[in-house]
């Protein structure tokens, strides 16, 4: 189905990591002359191979890095290409596009094939200015120091060091007690980091600001909405959609919360009641190691989809596209990188035996059975998605694995896991909203203080909170934000995982009535890759693109349902 390379233009044993080794190539690019819309087809292939072996080998830098934050080589060769070969990277990248946008001949290329790429492009080019490559340099720096930090974040409890994500599994204790100096072990260690992690963002925001500036925008938001080539909706829907999750989800986010507290017997919820299963129940382990969850895993996309099965078990090849366990000196979170030149995924994350891990191995899953279902595409501009129909693929597989649960729980627990995972879906959406929400805030805001900040986060929380009590918390919950990486190290990517998970749940919804027509049109719509605009994409895997309070409103109503359907 694929090819290791399309064109003979770029050697196959080339170090993609210096830009030494690039430039050459490059340059050539920019050298060569355009007599027909023949020559613009060439050079795009040429180009695409190119830059996928420049991506591929930033992709392995980041993943060797993120595997072992302690590993002094190789944050050493990540940083030397940050510095040296990105920067580069999007100076040549916006000559590169300028070439092809101003070319007379880009006119008879065929539209269809041809638009989104073009249409990308010629915003890249407006927005450009090479005053910016230093500054986002500089930003890249900062998101792997703020990384960086909480990789190396540790804490002494039950007799052991552990990592955050490893203090995971003591919220799900029924011990109040042992949850209580569990969360409190972990919240005192990061509120130890506070005061840099501030001083990080701080930084961020300012010279985020200054690249707005730089590119003709009033704010960060404005600036970002055009990176990020967020053509199909805008800043207003965003906060449209702000208030359909206040309106149509916050009921039942805190008719959850009454509910458990009563099934707790407890005053109030505090932040070490969220997790633990408010019936007794012992807490869900669904795997053992990394090993047992790999294995398990394969048996459930089996069941669901030979195709996708398959796909899945061409990652194991023995640990060089999954790393799964969690570990001292690993980059905290989860995700999928795909390596463009051999055409492979690769999953990263931090497995502790819990539930959230689980979702987060299928969630990535979705990420690879996407890049494997578009990585033919000559282009490598078209081998992904815009993020918010590519986390439909991966949020999708977290529902769709319900009726296969059962490969990890007993059918008791089975119930319980789908009711946690939704439940799950029911806050997220107002930690999504959030989250959006505050970078709103902060970037139409920039010479804001660390007050006002703070200000604005707690004003967030009554409007989002599900009645969580913080008292005699307040500097934890002041922090809490800082857990986030996204405002770190992808800002503005968050409302993509809103929008997104409505596509999702129209997906799920389908599934439960026409698995077999579900499934099919999930991967007409991810082989298509980024080649379509993002409503298209969602018409071709059978979805609306449409985050409105009526569309979230019924979907929160069948989530409810389903919710009642595995109450206790």
């Amino acid at each position: 189905m694929t090819t290791m390379m399309m064109t003979e233009f770029v050697p196959a044993e080339i170090d993609a990591s210096t830009w030494e080794n690039l430039q050459p190539y490059y340059q050539q690019l920019l050298d060569r002359n355009f007599k027909c819309s023949g020559c613009v087809k060439q050079f795009l292939f040429d180009r695409s191979e190119l830059d996928a072996a420049a991506a591929e080998a930033g992709s392995n830098l980041y993943i060797a890095m993120t595997c072992n934050t302690e590993d002094e080589d190789a944050k050493a060769s990540f940083l030397r290409f940050v510095e040296t070969v990105e920067p580069e990277l999007k100076k040549v990248g916006f000559e590169l596009n300028k070439k092809v946008v101003s070319c007379q001949h880009v006119q008879d290329l065929d539209p269809e094939r041809y638009n989104v790429l073009l249409r990308d492009w010629f915003a890249d080019v407006e927005i450009f200015r090479e005053e910016n490559v230093p500054i986002q340099t500089e930003d890249t720096k900062l998101g792997q120091e703020y990384a960086e930090i909480c990789g190396a974040m540790m804490v002494e409890f039950d007799g052991d060091e552990k990592t955050m994500p490893q203090m995971g599994v003591y919220q799900q204790e029924q011990d109040r007690s042992i949850r209580e100096a569990a969360w409190r072990q972990v919240a005192e260690r990061r509120l130890q980091d506070r005061e840099k992690i501030d001083d990080i963002f701080d930084k961020m925001v300012k010279i985020r600001h200054e690249s707005a500036n730089n590119a003709g925008f009033e704010d960060y938001r404005g600036y970002m909405f055009a990176v990020k080539h967020r053509f199909d909706y805008t800043p207003e829907d965003c906060i449209a959609f702000h208030d359909a999750v206040e309106k149509t989800c916050m009921p039942i986010v805190r008719k959850l919360a009454e509910e458990r507290k009563a099934a707790l017997g407890v005053e109030t919820l505090r932040p070490w009641d969220l997790a633990v299963d408010p019936y007794g129940h012992a807490p869900l382990k669904p795997f053992d190691n990394a090993d047992d969850l790999i294995e398990k895993t394969s048996k459930l996309f089996h069941r669901m989809d030979g195709e996708l099965g398959e796909m899945f078990d061409t990652m194991r090849d023995g640990g060089y596209s999954l790393d799964l366990d969690s570990r001292k000196g690993k980059a905290p979170g989860g995700y999928q990188a795909s390596r463009d030149r051999q055409r492979k995924p690769f999953i990263f994350m931090n497995a502790a035996s819990l539930p959230r891990d689980l979702d987060t191995m299928v969630h990535e899953a979705g990420h690879a059975f996407h890049y494997m279902l578009c990585r033919h595409d000559d282009l490598v501009w078209y081998r992904g998605a815009p993020l918010e129909f590519a986390e439909v693929a991966s949020m999708s597989m977290e529902s769709l694995a319900y009726p296969f649960l059962d490969e990890f729980y007993s059918p008791e627990e089975t119930k319980r896991a789908i009711r946690k995972h939704l439940e799950g879906i029911v806050s997220v959406l107002p930690w999504v909203a959030t989250i959006d929400a505050f970078q709103h805030w902060i970037y139409l805001n920039p010479e804001h203080t660390r007050e006002e900040r703070t200000a604005q986060w707690l004003e967030l929380g009554k409007r989002f909170g599900g009645g969580t009590d913080w008292s005699g918390l307040e500097m934890e919950q002041e922090a809490a934000w800082h857990r986030q990486l996204h405002p770190f190290e992808v800002p503005f990517y968050y409302i993509e995982y809103g929008i997104a998970q409505l596509g999702a749940l129209q997906m799920w919804l389908k599934y439960c009535t026409d698995p077999k027509e579900a499934l099919a049109s999930y991967k007409e719509g991810l082989k298509l890759g980024a080649s379509k605009p993002l409503p298209q994409l969602f018409e071709t895997a059978g979805l609306q693109f449409d985050f409105t309070a009526e569309m979230v409103g019924t979907l929160m109503k069948a989530v409810e349902a389903a919710l009642d359907q595995h109450a206790e």
